[in-house]
């Protein structure tokens, strides 16, 4: 049986620099400058991405939550394993766990009813990273149409195709598909894009969790207000 999932750091710290050296020294006696009393750390990687994260404030009448350890399809990247592994860039992106090897990673969910569920994952990299990891989900999409199985400790999920789909040019690089799978003899379609801007990777994700909960068939597609909204944010 098919186990869907039905798919989070602070501002820069300050940090105190003293001068040292012997009484009656200043700058000028060393000819170095002296350090002055503050200095703003760059944000760490995991605090740039909650700067760039989608918030309610971004998307109204949007609740933005983190994702619940109780719906997570695996740990990560490294937990799923795969009857193809060409396909593990889109089993990643559909269970929102990063592309690639990134620096960091951060999961919200987004939704406005009790059914319709948009994931948005962010990742940033080193130089060349997601470069690197767009390839990859490339190749993906263009490998796997007859789709693909992927395991982990939430599940086993069957995805029956894998089809590109096209989306409006965003960031740097973006790309569009759509899976299937069957749940209890219902047909789920979901929608996903992708977008890299610079070293940063969104991914949008969106599921109708109530449809297949009640094993009615569904087609989520993504909010065009949350993915702007989103993207607007990664420029």
């Amino acid at each position: 049986m098919n186990r869907v999932t039905v798919a989070t750091l602070t501002l820069a710290t300050l940090t105190t620099l003293t001068a040292c050296g012997g009484e009656g020294e200043s700058g000028k006696a060393t000819g170095e400058p002296r350090p002055s009393a503050t200095e703003t750390k760059p944000p760490t990687p995991a605090e740039r991405l909650h700067g760039l994260m989608v918030t309610s404030a971004d998307v109204d009448g949007y609740r933005v939550e983190p994702h619940s350890d109780a719906y997570r399809f695996a740990e990560s990247p490294e937990d799923v394993t795969l009857d193809k592994q060409v396909c593990a860039p889109l089993a990643h992106a559909v269970n929102q766990l990063p592309l690639g090897d990134p620096q960091a990673h951060l999961v919200r969910v987004l939704s406005k009813d009790a059914g319709a569920h948009t994931y948005v994952t962010l990742a940033t990299y080193t130089a060349g990273g997601a470069g690197t990891a767009m390839d990859d989900l490339k190749k993906a999409v263009a490998s796997c149409g007859d789709g693909f199985t992927a395991k982990a400790s939430g599940g086993t999920s069957t995805y029956d195709s894998v089809t590109a789909e096209k989306v409006a040019p965003a960031g740097d690089d973006s790309l569009g598909f759509t899976t299937t799978m069957t749940f209890r003899g219902a047909s789920h379609t979901h929608h996903t894009q992708v977008v890299r801007s610079g070293d940063v990777i969104g991914v949008y994700f969106a599921v109708d969790g109530r449809a297949i909960a009640e094993t009615r068939p569904s087609d989520a597609k993504l909010p065009v207000t949350v993915v702007k909204a989103q993207n607007a944010k990664l420029k």
